[in-house]
């Protein structure tokens, strides 16, 4: 029988029969490869685990645990809540349903509103679905037999979404038992895989994200391949809900959304404390690794957006305006502004590297129902740095913003991981360009010895990228930092400098940021730490409480000898009893609490009581100062459970 050589991905070369299966292929590596495959890899493609190897290729076999096998096992997911759906609502039209980070959603038009009752008795017809062990199976029609299929079977999103490929497309289709959905794969070989799963929402959804089609009706849910993972699963997201900053924003008196400004935050006092915290930290370490900061304006006119490429390719998520019968845009990004600060004057080569911050007010229409507390909003405030350099400069730079977004994160007890992504195929600029520039990426990151996943063609089409992804400590990720080479916009505002030789010559520049936006950043830390801020970041970090009356003297001498430290701090000298008070800081998340009685009047002391480690005992104001102080010098990071 002819044989095919397949390489593995450790590199070594088996040999099988021509048209066995890359799930046989997994069995013959190992019972328990066989038993936990979920899809392979066909020289970079993923595909079906009942895909026949016909010549010699190359071959990767997924596992649940692998971000794509997760994908196909979801993707799977959702045909099977179609196929519920479908079966409990005859009549329910089908629109898309895709593998998403966590789950999956399918979106349905059906004329039948559902219900939190309804999502049991779907996950009940789901789990019979998948004990059944239906098998996934593949085939194809072309494109005007696939539209009559689709016609015929009464699914109009089907027949526009085929109406969309391409004349000569042949277009797949996926049947499990009964039900078939237009698809291209990849799925599990069996529904039977699919041992534990649940239904967590219902949601509106506009046909293609369009709010002038009509509202469809989205149902989320989540599945694994054992019971214990999707315990954990839900009880992360229960820790996540103690944890939302929405609702401890509010707690917290931090900030609020009003209905005048739906998407635009309002910052309460304690919030601006917060913020302004920092923004202290972000300039402090910015001035440490050589930048200078700028302002540029928020409202610019047309000519410079039309420069940018903006005007044309982002205008729908822009406010224009008009000033003087001339049109003006309020910037949705820093960067433009940035370019203009560069061509204030002639550069030399003498100059570079200039690293240029900006921590700039940015405005971006987003659609009403995309918008979710500080972390999707209208108005935010964004950390941006360009930098202006040489080509021999790019690595040492790009190592230098990796070593300060590596001191950020540490700062807040974040773990990250870091992707590299390269040229896509609709870039701008050369191939010596982008080939000089992905290798400084790589060999920066590679120098640095910070591990990296490769997404290959996911880059910006004006250059390579660099995305740190932060994870919480409840395991959640969330992307924040980034590294992006530009070859556009130096070219487009024409920016040049005179070199070595006295000609003039385009400076390669960085775009970055660490925060992103510092309102999704502190959402991110709010629900990081439950509030808890570690004293340093905290708004309000001692809380004075006299027991009664007759101690509110002594106790606002005390805030004020700390305040002279700058230590924020507040006098609860409310006519309530003292485990009242200190109920109320608790839940103020208070770092530390001062509890003032005739002992601690008597002898000029203090009774401490901190947040996270409980009584201190009786202490000397000073020591207690210092020690706040050295504390908030140090930054010193404590997260609570």
């Amino acid at each position: 029988m002819e044989q095919v050589k397949v390489t593995l991905k450790d590199g070594s070369v088996k040999e099988v029969p021509k048209g066995t299966t890359i799930l046989e292929l997994a069995k013959s590596i190992s019972g328990r490869l066989g038993k936990e495959a979920v899809a392979g890899e066909l020289n970079g493609k993923v595909v079906d685990l009942n895909y026949k190897l016909d010549k010699n290729c190359k071959i990767n076999i997924f596992k649940f645990d692998d971000e794509e096998g997760k994908d196909v096992f979801r993707h799977t997911s959702s045909h099977i809540l179609a196929q519920a759906v479908q079966k409990l609502f005859p009549g329910t039209k089908l629109a898309i349903g895709p593998a998403i980070e966590n789950g999956y959603y399918y979106d349905f038009d059906s004329d039948h509103k559902f219900t939190p009752e309804d999502l049991e008795k779907i996950e009940k017809e789901m789990s019979k679905i998948a004990k059944e062990g239906l098998n996934p199976e593949r085939f194809e029609l072309p494109r005007e037999e696939a539209i009559k299929y689709m016609e015929e079977k009464g699914e109009p999103y089907k027949v526009e979404l085929i109406k969309d490929l391409p004349e000569d497309a042949v277009i797949s289709f996926y049947k499990q038992g009964d039900f078939v959905d237009l698809c291209a794969g990849p799925h599990l070989p069996t529904t039977k895989i699919v041992k534990a799963l649940k239904l967590l929402s219902i949601a509106g959804a506009y046909w293609r994200g369009d709010e002038k089609n009509k509202m469809l009706q989205r149902i989320y849910g989540t599945s694994f391949p054992k019971k214990k993972l999707l315990e954990e699963y839900i009880n992360r997201l229960e820790e996540a809900k103690k944890r939302d900053h929405r609702k401890l924003g509010k707690e917290l008196k931090l900030f609020t959304i009003l209905e005048e400004g739906p998407g635009f935050p309002f910052f309460l006092p304690k919030g601006m404390e917060l913020k302004n915290t920092l923004m202290d930290y972000w300039r402090e370490v910015h001035k440490r690794w050589g930048y200078v900061e700028v302002e540029t304006p928020i409202i610019l006119n047309r000519k410079l957006w039309e420069t940018s490429g903006h005007w044309y390719h982002y205008k729908e998520n822009m406010y224009t305006l008009k000033i003087d019968e001339e049109d003006y845009a309020i910037k949705p990004m820093n960067c433009p502004g940035g370019m203009l600060v560069y061509k204030t004057e002639m550069r030399s080569y003498r100059d570079f590297p200039m690293r240029v911050g900006e921590v700039g007010r940015v405005h971006r229409h987003e659609l009403s129902g995309a918008l979710h507390g500080l972390m999707r909003v209208r108005a935010f405030t964004q950390d941006d740095a360009h930098i202006f350099m040489l080509p021999e400069q790019i690595k040492d730079e790009i190592k230098g913003v990796a070593k300060l977004i590596d001191e950020v994160y540490t700062k807040f007890g974040f773990k990250y991981h870091v992707e590299l992504s390269t040229r896509p195929e609709n870039s701008m600029g050369n191939d010596e360009d982008w080939n000089m520039a992905e290798d400084a990426l790589r060999e920066a990151l590679e120098e640095e010895n910070l591990s990296y996943k490769l997404n290959e063609g996911d880059g910006a089409f004006y250059g390579p990228k660099i995305d740190f992804h932060l994870e919480d400590c409840i395991g959640r990720t969330w992307q924040c930092g980034t590294i992006q080479l530009d070859f556009q916009l130096p070219q487009r505002f024409d920016l040049t400098y005179i070199g070595k030789d006295g000609e003039k010559h385009r400076p390669i520049v960085i775009h970055r940021v660490a925060f992103g936006s510092i309102e999704r950043f502190i959402g991110i830390l709010i629900e990081h730490f439950a509030g808890k801020f570690p004293t340093w970041l905290a708004p309000e970090q001692v809380r004075v409480l006299p027991i009664t009356d007759k101690h509110v003297e002594y106790a606002k001498k005390v805030a004020e000898k700390i305040q002279n430290k700058n230590i924020k701090v507040e006098v609860d000298s409310r006519n309530e009893k003292i485990g009242y008070k200190i109920r109320e800081a608790q839940l103020g998340k208070v770092p530390y609490m001062l509890i003032l009685g005739d002992k601690e009047l008597e002898n000029d002391t203090i009774s401490v009581r901190s947040r996270d480690k409980g009584e201190l005992g009786n202490q000397d104001v000073d020591s207690f100062i210092d020690n706040v102080v050295e504390e908030i010098k140090n930054r010193t990071l404590i997260i609570s459970e």
